[in-house]
């Protein structure tokens, strides 16, 4: 794999952690909302990833001259949590229902925030990977000097 592959690669888990960065915040944020305009309460997100052939934007004339094509991540699709919602006894809430039980999100915010500080991680490594990927491309050109 070329030095320009890595970066691609590195691109594209950016660019997938970042996605599930964002779905994790909006779970944290709806952690409380009992009632969505689909009507009921907020349902938790998940992404899932998946390999995906990443191009080669910086040495397109030889793609076709490679025969394995190095593999970046994409999220193929965003799983939403179809379990029963958790039920609690708040007469005075106005989304109770007659026996005022309210239904809320099931969903651990601890969870998310572990899953936010680990996609936050997963997103720095692909930083530190593209840097240590600059400084070889840089050291490189200094030998042509």
């Amino acid at each position: 794999m070329s030095l320009f592959n890595s970066l691609s690669v590195s691109a594209s888990g950016m660019t997938a952690q970042r996605q599930r960065a964002e779905v994790l915040v909006e779970n944290i944020a709806n952690a409380d909302t009992t009632r969505t305009a689909g009507g009921g309460p907020y349902r938790r997100q998940d992404v899932v990833f998946e390999a995906q052939s990443v191009g080669q934007p910086f040495s397109s004339v030889f793609q076709a001259q490679l025969d394995n094509q190095p593999k970046g991540v994409a999220i193929s699709q965003i799983v939403v949590d179809q379990s029963e919602p958790d039920r609690r006894y708040l007469p005075g809430h106005p989304d109770a229902d007659k026996d005022g039980y309210v239904s809320f999100p099931k969903m651990n915010p601890a969870e998310d925030m572990v899953d936010l500080m680990g996609a936050s991680r997963s997103y720095q490594a692909n930083v530190s990977a593209i840097s240590a990927v600059k400084d070889m491309i840089n050291r490189s050109m200094d030998l042509f000097r």
